[in-house]
């Protein structure tokens, strides 16, 4: 062991640089937030008195762009014309979605006037704000019969008066349950469905009704017209009521407006322009003796001032990163879905000489809006699909996946087309995509395969 000395240089971020990525990754409602919760501790950072002024500075905002397309393309005047009259909506769809009746409320609307004790009246309403988005229960009875100290026959009971309520199939604790509920309401019904419900129910999920037909000893029409009787029942009954979850709303960080011979960028800064530094503090700096005072005046108006240079370079960086991507993905942007073009991370990095992380975190949590919808900036990074085609031209995965869709709707029913004969018919149009490939891609689109796809009858 000896002393030495060693010189080397390393990087070492420090506290602004730090702050500086992190508000580069933020979208612009997490961006809000941020300073709203800095300017409570930093008072030299002035905002808005009021969240009304904010949403006025909105509205003003899409008037702005509305007057200014009111000259352009038809198509972007339909389209934000129909944004402004939502946004016209929103205060009264805030304040009404609230009224909207959930699946609890109405159960126990249903209860109101039954003969309960308190004890099963407890248990009730336990076991009704216990119920999933679905409508299902499934808490462990026994731990429910534990926590109220009765027996387990006391639950059952509880939860089978649960079950004859509306909608049908509510309290249900499994699909096969939920299903045999609501079969149990309908009248004239023959034996068939009730018995596939409970015992082939993983056949007809996946379509195999001639197995089921061969171990019921009955044809194979019959099995079709009993699993389309069971096609009709509610999986899911508790759907159709409102959620006691709030809903999230998106707000676009830029915008991409389609004019005749080009196209527009507009990043959205409404949300930030109440955003100013006291010009109070910054007198009061001037003119005050105070050691501690200056430097505590110092401190506050240094730290607003490279926030509010973060925030600006990252309107820069975000509106580098939007340009570039319309510039890549402009068949996207002219023709809509199908026909985004295959770009990586680093590819758009080295179109913009930035590095990868600063990339990556000018696109995490923001979403750009444009003719076809609202869509997140990473949904524009693809992978370059390894398929050969005419011209050695690359197709993103997505236009793979269009290809095989229509192939799939062309195809006959009765006889559907196997992996196999999808790769195939994709190889006759000079297209090279293996069947392990097909069905990823298929699966990916939520499509059944062969079996799950024939019709009967």
């Amino acid at each position: 062991m000896e002393l030495g000395i060693d010189l080397k240089q390393k990087q070492v971020l420090s506290q602004q640089m730090l702050q500086s990525m992190e508000i580069l990754q933020m979208s612009a409602q997490e961006l809000e937030t941020y300073i709203t919760e800095l300017s409570m501790e930093n008072p030299t950072i002035e905002l808005p008195d009021s969240f009304q002024e904010k949403t006025d500075s909105g509205q003003e905002d899409i008037q702005r762009r509305m007057d200014w397309l009111e000259s352009t393309d038809q198509q972007n005047r339909v389209y934000y014309q129909q944004e402004r009259s939502a946004q016209d909506m929103q205060t009264d769809w805030h304040d009404s979605r609230d009224l909207q009746e959930s699946l609890s409320d109405y159960l126990f609307a249903q209860l109101m006037l039954a003969d309960y004790t308190q004890t099963q009246r407890e248990i009730l309403e336990f076991m009704i704000l216990s119920l999933d988005s679905r409508g299902y229960f499934t808490e462990n009875i026994a731990d429910v019969a534990a926590h109220f100290s009765v027996e387990e026959d006391v639950i059952l009971n509880l939860l089978a008066d649960i079950q004859k309520l509306d909608p049908a199939g509510v309290g249900a604790r499994d699909l096969k349950e939920c299903l045999l509920l609501q079969l149990a309401r309908r009248k004239n019904m023959s034996p068939l469905p009730e018995q596939i419900i409970r015992c082939h129910l993983e056949d007809v999920a996946k379509n195999h009704l001639h197995i089921i037909a061969r171990k019921l000893g009955v044809s194979p029409e019959e099995v079709f017209d009993a699993c389309r009787e069971i096609q009709s029942l509610n999986p899911k009954p508790g759907n159709s009521f409102s959620n006691r979850e709030q809903l999230r709303y998106i707000t676009p960080d830029a915008f991409v407006v389609k004019l005749e011979d080009h196209f527009e960028i507009l990043i959205n800064e409404s949300r930030n322009e109440g955003f100013t530094i006291s010009d109070y503090y910054q007198n009061m700096l001037k003119q005050t003796t105070d050691r501690e005072t200056q430097d505590y005046l110092r401190e506050k108006l240094s730290q607003a001032q490279w926030v509010n240079n973060c925030i600006a370079q990252r309107g820069s960086t975000l509106s580098r990163v939007v340009h570039a991507l319309v510039e890549k993905q402009r068949e996207f942007f002219l023709y809509g879905a199908g026909h985004k073009c295959p770009m990586r991370l680093t590819d758009l990095a080295d179109m913009l000489d930035l590095h990868e992380s600063t990339v990556s975190r000018a696109l995490r949590g923001k979403y750009l809006q444009c003719t076809w919808g609202v869509f997140p900036l990473n949904y524009f990074l693809t992978s370059v699909s390894t398929v050969t085609v005419d011209y050695a031209e690359e197709k993103a995965p997505e236009q793979m996946k269009q290809m095989i869709r229509e192939l799939i709707e062309a195809e006959d029913k009765r006889k559907p087309l196997s992996d196999q004969a999808i790769s195939d018919r994709l190889r006759e149009r000079q297209i090279s995509l293996s069947r392990r490939t097909v069905n990823k891609y298929r699966t990916e689109m939520g499509i059944p395969d062969k079996s799950g796809r024939k019709i009967y009858g």
